[in-house]
């Protein structure tokens, strides 16, 4: 057993998807969370940069004594996951090889299609994996930059989000029969996308999917927290606006939260 809270890091609110999969699914757990929102989005950035901001949220977390980190940020896993996963001697978990495996066991056709951060699309590191895993997937990657500005500003229901997710999708349309949402910031807009995608593509949260396998290795290594420990005290923490941060996660998760802001 082990009482310590499971570290999470986002370039800003998207890593929310991945904290509500987790309280639904392990709900004796509890959560530190620091969203970048301050710097975000974290896709069109250089990887150099990229790598020394996660670095920043990954001594953050170190700093509260989590006992697993979990990089709920695609940008992220892709760039800087295996140096921070070498490097640490806690249990380090990214968001990639979970959607992968998701999105082949889903496929009938074989046709999927990923959506992303313009720095996850280029690293190509979902296809990668993909077809490592299974050779004769069809995969077709496409960068999405305008998707994660739309949830930072909390604009997910306008007319404009509709309008940028319809324009964005277009080449994917009818070509695929699952749909990869690698940012973890997609999903909270999941409900245009699938609109424009059709109702017979199925949609693949990788955060969501990436809780599977942090009760595998809570098990693994014997960190599950006691099912005595009744009190939980969550802590969420952003470098931008705490008003705006409290708006999203009010929406998204199924609790009251408390959020500080913080300056890295």
């Amino acid at each position: 057993m082990d009482n310590r809270p499971i570290g999470f890091l986002d370039s800003g609110v998207g890593g929310l998807t991945v904290v509500r999969e987790l309280m639904r699914q392990l709900p004796h757990e509890e959560v530190i969370y620091i969203g970048d929102s301050a710097r975000a989005p974290y896709g069109p950035r250089p990887a150099k940069q990229i790598k020394t901001y996660t670095w920043e949220l990954v001594n953050f977390l170190l700093t509260k004594k989590v006992k697993m980190i979990v990089f709920a940020c695609n940008t992220a896993t892709a760039v800087v996951w295996e140096e921070v996963k070498e490097k640490l001697d806690i249990p380090v978990l990214g968001v990639i090889l979970p959607g992968s495996s998701a999105a082949i066991k889903s496929t009938i056709s074989g046709q999927i299609g990923i959506i992303g951060t313009p720095m996850t699309i280029k690293s190509n590191i979902y296809e990668q994996k993909i077809l490592d895993l299974s050779p004769q997937m069809k995969v077709r990657s496409l960068a999405c930059p305008k998707f994660v500005p739309i949830v930072e500003s909390n604009k997910m229901n306008s007319s404009v989000a509709k309008k940028i997710v319809y324009e964005s999708l277009s080449p994917l349309v009818g070509k695929i029969d699952t749909l990869v949402l690698g940012c973890t910031h997609y999903p909270l807009l999941r409900p245009i996308i699938q609109n424009v995608m059709g109702p017979d593509v199925e949609l693949i949260d990788s955060g969501a999917e990436c809780v599977r396998d942090i009760s595998v290795l809570l098990n693994y290594f014997d960190l599950n927290r006691s099912r005595t420990s009744k009190v939980l005290h969550h802590r969420f923490y952003t470098t931008a606006s705490v008003t705006s941060f409290k708006e999203i996660a009010s929406d998204w998760l199924p609790l009251a939260i408390e959020v500080e802001h913080v300056t890295l």
